[in-house]
């Protein structure tokens, strides 16, 4: 019995092994090609994989890839943050592994300078409640330097809601509190994309979504502006790049396990995922394209064959589609003298002749279409 459970589980990984890797080896020639505003195939293998990231060891740990703001020792806050103000008579502390903002201190700011980025922070108001509505356990994360998540004790502290922990300040309420009681700590985990502005004309309002101890509060909220205290703000644009700021806002609210990661480039800022722009996205297949080709050249046969066809669907390059051509001769004439044991090859270039004629990138009327399905008839490989 034990060996017949073992024999089945050898064949059922055969089987998974097999079905998982087919439809990525065939993935080309398989789904819709690009077009003018994609430079990339559905199901594309010429894609770039995804780089590999290592998880945090425990929740809210730092990734593999992230840059380390704050790990709560006295070194970290000297390497990475800095002083606002230069009068100051207090500095901020470090104390049992927290950053403590110190009344009179002043705002602190990284010394890294980023923009679109995954933000994490955790923050604690004091255990003892004081003051109340903005005057208990006030602090805040500035992104850039320029957009503000509020830091507030609002467990059970009524303010008003567009200065909410967890509101984009002078802009949106969190959508729930799901703050801890005081002394406790909090997790904000924060997806910050800048606003930009191209001659004065908004591009991409830029948006922020706010985690509160796992729980939404901000959902892609759009920025208008970045916000700020008293006044509405408009759309501006931001600097490329800003720091991370931290603020003093009276009362001693500890920090701790800063990270961030940097995010991809949308298509506006260059980045080749996504809808592009027709020019970008023309740009983009042409090196695609170029770089298939030089794969190419490191074939030969049916090999180097799909290859060159697979280039045109990114470029119809002349001098790819006549060696493609000439290859695709070469191909069927040799298979028609020696059919035995090509009929896998053969069918595979004839799945490809029909991709490219289907999404009319072969015409329907060229000579090869017809040579190669008088070589299916006469061997009945159509059966």
């Amino acid at each position: 019995m034990n060996s017949n459970l073992k024999h089945l589980r050898q064949i059922v990984r055969i089987v998974l092994f097999l079905f998982l890797s087919v439809p990525f080896a065939a993935a080309q020639f398989y789904g819709d090609p690009p077009d003018d505003t994609h430079p990339w195939a559905i199901h594309d293998n010429n894609r770039p994989q995804p780089p590999r990231v290592e998880p945090g060891k425990a929740p809210g740990g730092a990734p593999s890839d992230a840059v380390i703001l704050f790990d709560g020792s006295s070194e970290s806050f000297k390497k990475n943050w800095t002083h606002e103000n230069s009068k100051r008579k207090k500095d901020w502390k470090v104390q049992d592994g927290a950053l403590i903002s110190v009344g009179g201190a002043g705002t602190i700011k990284s010394k890294a300078e980023f923009a679109d980025c995954q933000l994490h922070v955790e923050w604690s108001a004091p255990v003892k409640v004081a003051g109340n509505s903005q005057g208990r356990g006030n602090s805040g994360v500035f992104l850039m330097g320029q957009t503000e998540v509020q830091v507030l004790d609002n467990y059970d502290n009524p303010t008003y809601p567009d200065g909410f922990a967890g509101s984009i300040y002078g802009v949106m309420p969190p959508m729930a509190n799901s703050l801890n009681a005081p002394g406790k700590w909090q997790s904000y985990d924060i997806i910050f994309r800048r606003p930009i502005l191209k001659d004065g004309k908004v591009l991409d309002d830029g948006s922020v979504t706010v985690l509160i101890n796992g729980v939404v509060v901000q959902d892609s909220t759009p920025l208008e502006g970045g916000g700020g205290h008293r006044g509405r703000s408009r759309a501006k644009a931001f600097p490329l790049n800003g720091p991370l700021k931290l603020q003093d806002h009276g009362n001693p609210v500890r920090f701790r396990n800063i990270w961030y990661r940097q995010l991809r480039s949308r298509p506006i800022e260059g980045g080749t995922d996504g809808k592009l722009s027709p020019d970008a996205t023309k740009k983009k297949r042409a090196e695609i394209a170029a770089k298939i080709r030089k794969d190419a050249a490191t074939k030969k046969g049916k090999e180097k064959l799909l290859r060159l066809m697979e280039s045109l669907y990114y470029e119809n390059n002349a001098a790819t589609y006549a060696e493609a051509v000439e290859l695709g001769e070469q191909f069927v004439n040799e298979v028609e003298e020696k059919p035995d044991g090509r009929k896998g090859d053969f069918m595979q270039v004839n799945n490809a002749v029909k991709y490219l004629v289907k999404h009319k990138i072969l015409p329907t009327d060229h000579p090869g279409i017809v040579a190669m399905k008088a070589v299916i008839e006469e061997n009945g490989w159509n059966k």
